[in-house]
């Protein structure tokens, strides 16, 4: 309970990693808004689980994508709870294709949701979160990585780490720390979805503990991030990918 009586806006939280930072948090203390764009039956499955196990949560549809997601989230969860503490910008999109077939929609979309959702998450956060709280990004190892058919994913995920070092300077006087987490290949529906099993195999041997990541290995990660214990970790990308880069 090392965040008991903080408030926390995760984002994307109705499946997969969010799912997971949603439900960590929450064991810490935490009282959880957990954001969802379409699948609102998965988000009450996640708000469920973590008041049967004593914590409180709302569920809040806003689409990252749109500008007036993050007032909306950040009022839902005042409403609730009170001033949020902690932002965690998970909500993000991919859509593979070599960047010569890359359409203008492809690269609107990523920008939209990936960069633009975070981006104002950092902004909304950098106005409202308390002092001495806390905005971790998720980002992802394919910036490291750089393969072909992530062009557009690598670019957005590239740039919320670069935001990230910048704000870090800009609210290190209030207290608040911003950080970036970088997961490798995390066996989710998001990760598995159109990869054969000789492909997941490949990958798997890429990394040298031999798995893929499991969403509560990055949820530890972002509770840690989360916690008093990291208070001197500023501006920093944390690459949670067993060692793969």
């Amino acid at each position: 309970m090392r965040l008991k009586d903080k408030t926390v806006i995760v984002t994307g939280a109705g499946k997969g990693i969010g799912a997971a930072i949603a439900r960590r948090l929450a064991q810490e203390g935490c009282a959880v808004t957990v954001n969802y764009a379409r699948d609102e039956a998965a988000a009450r499955q996640v708000v469920q689980a973590i008041e049967q196990a004593g914590g409180r949560a709302i569920a809040v549809r806003a689409n990252v994508g749109d500008p007036a997601a993050m007032p909306t989230l950040f009022d839902a969860a005042e409403t609730a709870f009170g001033p949020a503490d902690i932002l965690v910008n998970n909500a993000g999109m991919m859509r593979l294709s070599h960047v010569a077939d890359a359409t203008d929609a492809d690269f609107d979309d990523h920008c939209a949701t990936n960069l633009g959702g975070t981006f104002r998450g950092m902004r909304e956060g950098a106005r409202r979160l308390r002092n001495g709280g806390r905005i971790i990004s998720v980002s992802s190892s394919v910036v490291g990585f750089y393969q072909p058919g992530y062009g557009l994913y690598a670019a957005t995920k590239a740039a919320i780490e670069a935001m990230t070092r910048v704000l870090a300077k800009e609210l290190g006087p209030r207290g608040i720390t911003v950080n970036a987490i970088s997961p490798g290949p995390v066996e989710t529906d998001f990760f598995m979805r159109g990869k054969s099993a000789e492909l997941v195999a490949s990958i798997t041997r890429m990394i040298p503990l031999g798995r893929l990541g499991r969403p509560d290995d990055i949820a530890d990660t972002v509770a840690f991030l989360a916690s008093p214990e990291s208070g001197w970790i500023n501006g920093q990308t944390i690459r949670a990918n067993g060692g793969a880069v």
